[in-house]
Parts: C-alpha cells; sequence; structure tokens
C-alpha cells in the first residue's frame, strides 16, 4: 500500500545510507547541511512529541503508589529500582545500536515501554510486578530517547549536533504541554480509583502504540551493515571518557525524579487542582529558550550555557518551597523550563562528543546512563526527606546541590574553550562521514640544481 505518509519520509534513502556503515559514502558537507530539516527529521520531531505527551501522563506514578498503601519513599525506591535495572540494560543497548543499527532497538524498546505499562497497571500492586514493571518502562523509555538521538545525529555534521539535538528536542516541551493538560482533563473526569490510574496509563500506552507505528515508518529504509567488532560499554567509556560532564548529566538526573515523581504528589498535598499549570510554564519556557538559542554554543559556548541552566536550576527549585496557589508554580517553573532548555543539548553533545561514529550509540546510552544515575542515587533520598522533613526541605536540598554542582563545573570549565566557538570540529577526527580536510602545508623551497659541479 502507498500511505500518503511515505511520502513525508521519501528523503530517508538518501540520508541513512551512511548511518553507521563503514562502506557507505557520505553526501558533502554543502549538501547535507543545506538539507537537515527534511523528512526524517520532521518525522523524528512529531515521534518525540508523542513520547513526551506519553511520559507526561505517567507523571501520577507517585499517586498510584500511595493509592496502594506505599509511601513517598517506597514511590522513589520503586523509581530508583526500576531504574537501576534500566541502567544494567543500557550497558548493554549502546553496543547493540552500534553493532545491529538504531531500527531494530528502537522498536524493541518501545515495545518493552508498553509492556512495563501493561504491567504495572495490569497488576496494581507493591509486590515484584511493579518493580519489574518500572524497570521495563524505564529501559524502554530511555531507550527511546537514545535511539532517538543516535538516529538524528547520524543524519547530520559533527558541527550541527548540538543545534539539532536542541531543535529535535524542543518537541518534547509541546509534548509536555500536551501530556500535563491532558492529564488534568483525565483528573476531572475521573474518580479518585484505579479507574484514574486506568486512563492516565492507558492514555500513554495508546500514544506509545502510535509511537512505534511511527517509528517504524521513520527508519523503513534504514539500510545497516552489521559490525563484529563493537566493544563493550565500559571499555568504551574509560577509552573516551567524557569529562565532568557527567556530574552535571547525574543533577540532570535528580532534576528529572523531582520534577515527574514528587511535583504532582506535592501539588497534592497543598490540595490543588493538578500540575498543568506547572509544566505548560515549564515547557513553553523551556521552548522559547531552547529554540532562541540553538546556535548559542557558537557564540557563547557549551560550558557557559550549561553554567547559566544549572543556576536556573537552583532559582526554579528554591522558588517551589513557597508555592501556596496553583499559579505560584509559573515562576519556578520558567525558571526550570529556562535550565532544560540549555543543559540537555550541551549535556548530550559535549558527552558523546569524544566519541567516533561508530561507537554513537554507545555515547549517547552512556550519557543518559550518568543522567538516570542521577535519578538512581537521589530518588530514595528525596522520598525519605520528604516523609521525615517535608517537601521543602527536599526542594532546598535539590537547589542546594544544584548549586554546588554549578560552582565546581563553572571551576573546572573555566579555562576550557569550547571547539564549537572556534568553529572546529574537535573531537571528530575518527567521524566517517564527514573527514577532517587535510590542513594546508606552506610549500618549502627546493634548492635548484647544481649546474656547475656540487663539492
Amino acid at each position: 500500500m502507498n500511505f500518503p505518509i511515505s511520502r513525508l519520509f521519501s528523503s530517508q534513502e538518501e540520508t541513512t545510507d551512511e548511518t553507521g556503515t563503514k562502506t557507505e559514502t557520505a553526501p558533502s558537507q554543502p549538501e547535507r547541511d543545506s538539507g537537515i530539516y527534511n523528512g526524517v527529521f520532521w518525522g523524528a520531531y512529531v515521534a518525540n512529541l508523542i513520547l513526551v505527551s506519553a511520559n507526561a501522563l505517567t507523571f501520577r506514578f507517585a499517586d498510584l503508589i500511595n493509592m496502594l498503601g506505599g509511601t513517598e519513599q517506597i514511590a522513589g525506591t520503586i523509581v530508583s529500582v526500576g531504574t537501576i535495572g534500566a541502567l544494567f540494560g543500557r550497558l548493554f543497548l549502546g553496543q547493540l545500536i552500534d553493532r545491529y543499527g538504531v531500527r531494530p532497538l528502537w522498536l524493541a524498546c518501545s515495545m518493552l515501554y508498553l509492556a512495563g505499562i501493561g504491567l504495572m497497571i495490569g497488576v496494581p500492586s507493591l509486590g515484584v510486578t511493579m518493580y519489574l514493571g518500572r524497570a521495563f518502562f524505564a529501559f524502554g523509555l530511555g531507550g527511546m530517547f537514545a535511539c532517538s538521538m543516535t538516529h538524528i545525529q547520524n543524519q547530520v555534521p559533527p558541527h550541527r549536533r548540538t543545534e539539532m539535538i536542541a531543535t529535535l528536542g524542543s518537541s518534547g516541551f509541546l509534548g509536555m504541554i500536551i501530556g500535563s493538560q491532558l492529564s488534568d482533563v483525565i483528573l476531572a473526569f475521573t474518580p479518585d480509583t484505579m479507574v484514574r490510574h486506568w486512563a492516565l496509563f492507558g492514555s500513554s500506552a495508546s500514544m506509545a502504540l502510535l509511537y512505534l507505528i511511527l517509528v517504524f515508518a521513520i527508519t523503513r529504509n534504514e539500510r545497516f551493515e552489521v559490525q563484529t567488532d563493537s566493544p563493550s560499554a565500559i571499555p568504551l567509556l574509560r577509552r573516551y571518557w567524557p569529562g565532568w560532564v557527567v556530574l552535571v548529566a547525574m543533577m540532570i538526573g535528580m532534576a528529572f525524579t523531582c520534577s515527574s515523581v514528587f511535583i504532582a504528589r506535592y501539588a497534592t498535598s497543598l490540595g490543588l487542582r493538578g500540575v498543568g499549570t506547572y509544566f505548560t510554564a515549564y515547557a513553553i519556557s523551556a521552548f522559547i529558550v531552547r529554540i532562541a538559542t540553538r546556535h548559542t554554543s557558537k557564540i557563547y559556548g557549551r560550558h557557559r550555557m550549561i553554567v547559566a541552566g544549572m543556576i536556573g536550576h537552583a532559582i526554579g527549585y528554591t522558588g517551589l518551597c513557597y508555592v501556596t496557589a496553583e499559579w505560584h508554580f509559573a515562576l519556578p517553573a520558567i525558571c526550570s523550563g529556562f535550565a532544560h532548555a540549555l543543559l540537555f543539548p550541551c549535556v548530550v553533545s559535549l558527552g558523546t562528543e569524544p566519541f567516533p561514529k561508530q561507537f554513537r550509540g554507545t555515547g549517547t546510552t552512556l550519557v543518559l546512563c550518568f543522567i538516570d544515575l542521577g535519578g538512581v542515587l537521589t530518588a530514595p533520598l528525596l522520598g525519605a526527606i520528604i516523609d521525615h522533613v517535608g517537601f521543602q526541605a527536599m526542594f532546598m536540598t535539590t537547589a542546594v546541590a544544584a548549586l554546588v554542582s554549578t560552582v565546581h563545573y563553572a571551576i573546572v570549565s573555566a579555562r576550557v574553550v569550547d571547539p564549537e566557538m572556534l568553529g572546529e570540529h574537535h573531537g571528530f577526527e575518527n567521524e566517517e562521514s564527514t573527514p577532517l580536510p587535510e590542513p594546508e602545508r606552506p610549500a618549502v623551497p627546493q634548492p635548484e640544481p647544481c649546474k656547475t659541479g656540487c663539492a
């Protein structure tokens, strides 16, 4: 059948022949620069919007655990244990992407996400099924993001990867608005029983199914030569260590845990209607900042953008301590949205920069692993602080941790020059799709041959 959607992805064959392949010849750099916003990109853009919308519908997970008789600390522990399982799986995910290509792993992770939701809602209890379902959910979600970013980075020249990650990520903020608003609508029309969570997670699963179909279409023409020399993640991490940017990645994980797990419970504890105001303001702020700053790394450098973003997080989480009405969420959300918009593309592009293209899948998953690790280490701690001290203490702990990390990163990166500011391709000497030109060498004058005889 020839569906109209096929025309949307008609350029796939032209852009993915070289993806992950050592033997294909890539288009020239001017061709790639002029056509990066093509049907493949916009297909990935819509898919990412759907995925983030689906994930936003699961932000009431702590409410589900509370309904089943659990505490905030138990909710944090389930999230942490689930993420540990996902982390273990990701140590192999990147290697599998590098070896077999993005398509099979992307589809498999999408199906694993659906399986996780099915386990959490199909057998609602605080037993092993909930932990296993959360692990499947977390691994599937992280794998979907990793495959999406690996796929889109492989379509563009090295010096535009930060821009492409930033632009693709802007769809996520639109998805956050859609998902959070839909969540509040479901809350308004469902009783405070399991029916509410069936509706929330069932809607998330429906979106994930649509996402799976879209990914199948995006990657249908992908051709990949299976690699047999793909090393495991740990040796690659030692060889291409990203540096202190991994600390920032862990702070992002802490911030994600705080917003996606506990802010909904905070609103409930205050007797507020929902969290649509927070996530809508967050997403609008992040979308505007992301679009406005997608070229900023070439002017100010990614290290300065990271410092500015971390300061935004510190201010945003401090502001949450003073919320007493739903509209009070707006200012902290704007600050955190600003932070998210700056941090994520900079951290991913800096973290994957040392990895050559044939190991880009592993590099991307390892950076996302550090984000997950931040959530693993902080989720139980933040939940325990809420149980024993309160939400305000938890938010202040998050803000102080972000501020301390900001100061440290500002010090260690103060004298580091970002290659993107210089217009250089530093760190991509092993890129196979866009090899660096050989520098011009000055001509060395040659002596004239002897005409009268030489000693």
